[in-house]
């Protein structure tokens, strides 16, 4: 599957973002992700768009509200996420998409990039921020990665805000979850307990881009100490069956950092194949042999995505240079930094703007 076609332009896009090489690099800097797919302007309504477009600029306040008072790489990636898994327009947290059972189960990841110590959960169902879970793992727990049940009694262990799973529950994701259950002919679950009405619903109708693959949210930060951290979180693929988990969890495929390469990675799309190529530990390999984040980045997806399907990363250097390479016709992303305002973008083509 050739995707050169796409490469000029995701180079534009950040090249027409970057400062002036003349001028200094930011004392820090941020980047996010709300996930890649099949985005065009006709998909969206201009309610859908603004709303995504705020949702964005929310995050990117959260994370640089900690940058900027110097505060460290991995609280600005966990405050920014947080506030994306809350919100239910993203596949993670409040809006995750549900597995053919009519479970939300959800993924996410973090890394230091300066001494290279992760923490990972899989098949969360009742932690309201599983990026919270996936920190406490690094931080509390001799382990990098918990999944299921043990997860999530981890996670109440060391005082991680519970929730019934219906709080994940949105009719939106639901709709979603009987077509592609009646597209493969499987049995559509009874609606899970304590969820609302569909006559209840009040989040934005569903665009019609294809969200049983995409909707990942991520984060990469380098701090005024000059630390760089990634993170991510999902609740992966629409209708996924017998505990299935992506390359979210998964340190190296989903999400990496490492001050020694010079770099931070989240990612998003189909997680088969970023597990498979190891993704994000790869595009750091790159950085650290001369290439930069956006070259780095960009032959990265094409390569591994050249297996089959298709998404998108972020990619953060130790110049505070954010990047940002896809594979498909749209990327919902963002970045900020101490010299250049708060700035989004939802379209292949489309120049971060503020």
């Amino acid at each position: 599957m050739s995707l050169a076609h796409l490469v000029p332009a995701a180079v534009a896009l950040v090249l027409s973002a970057a400062p002036a090489m003349a001028q200094e690099a930011p004392r820090w800097s941020f980047a996010i992700h709300g996930g890649a797919g099949v985005i065009e302007r006709e998909s969206l309504t201009a309610e859908q768009d603004a709303a995504y477009r705020a949702a964005l600029k929310q995050a990117l306040d959260a994370g640089s509200a900690v940058l900027a008072s110097g505060g460290a790489a991995l609280d600005a990636v966990q405050a920014a996420i947080q506030v994306m898994e809350d919100d239910p327009l993203f596949n993670a947290g409040r809006g995750a998409v549900f597995t053919a059972a009519g479970r939300n189960e959800l993924d996410a990841a973090v890394m230091n990039g300066t001494d290279l110590t992760a923490g990972a959960v899989a098949g969360l169902t009742t932690t309201r921020h599983p990026i919270a879970a996936a920190r406490a793992v690094m931080e509390r727990s001799p382990h990098v990665m918990l999944i299921g049940q043990g997860a999530d009694s981890f996670a109440a262990s060391v005082g991680l805000e519970q929730v019934d799973p219906s709080f994940f529950f949105t009719e939106r994701r639901w709709q979603g979850l009987e077509r592609a259950l009646r597209q493969q002919n499987l049995p559509i679950p009874e609606r899970p307990a304590g969820a609302p009405g569909p006559q209840a619903a009040n989040d934005l109708p569903a665009p019609p881009l294809n969200e049983r693959k995409f909707g990942t949210v991520g984060a990469v930060a380098l701090d005024a100490q000059g630390r760089l951290a990634a993170g991510t979180s999902t609740g992966g693929m629409t209708a996924k069956r017998w505990g299935r988990v992506g390359d979210v969890p998964v340190i190296g495929a989903g999400t990496y950092a490492s001050n020694r390469d010079g770099c931070a990675v989240s990612a998003t799309g189909d997680g088969e194949y970023y597990i498979r190529a190891s993704v994000a530990r790869d595009i750091c390999s790159r950085i650290h042999a001369g290439a930069s984040g956006q070259i780095a980045g960009q032959a990265e997806v094409d390569d591994a995505l050249s297996l089959g399907g298709s998404g998108g990363v972020i990619v953060m250097d130790l110049q505070g240079q954010p990047a940002f390479a896809m594979t498909t016709s749209g990327m919902y992303r963002g970045a900020v930094s101490s010299s250049e305002p708060a700035r989004v973008a939802i379209y292949g083509d489309e120049v971060l703007r503020p």
